[in-house]
């Protein structure tokens, strides 16, 4: 249980990253032709998402490496899983495409329940 936990942590910790810091570091202009949906909200919102996923990837990780509060693990998790929900109605409100989205959402909640187990067992 606990290299599943490490194998789905690592993925969704690693695609968080990557789409976290890019909407924490570039400007709305730059994502735009990547992430439309950049419209919809404003650049200091897209930021504190970036901000938010970032925070995020880290705690899927962190806690349990280090053995400090592994409870923040599966809350990370839990997290994650409600932005992603979040990114997947605006996807679909948007008439959107949202598998990466969904794909994504699944992943983190898989951490979080793993992440849970985990911790209890």
């Amino acid at each position: 249980m606990l290299i599943a936990l490490w194998i789905v942590n690592a993925l969704a910790a690693l695609l968080m990253l990557m789409a976290g810091s890019m909407k924490a570091i570039r400007s709305k202009d730059a994502l735009r032709p990547q992430m439309a949906w950049v419209d919809d909200f404003s650049a200091g919102f897209v930021r504190f998402i970036g901000v938010v996923e970032v925070i995020g990837a880290l705690g899927l990780v962190l806690p349990l490496a280090t053995g400090i509060a592994p409870i923040l693990t599966p809350i990370a998790a839990t997290g994650l899983a409600i932005v992603m929900f979040g990114a997947v109605v605006v996807h679909i409100r948007r008439k959107e495409p949202f598998l990466p989205a969904l794909v994504i959402a699944l992943l983190v909640t898989a951490s979080a329940v793993l992440g849970y187990l985990v911790v209890l067992g």
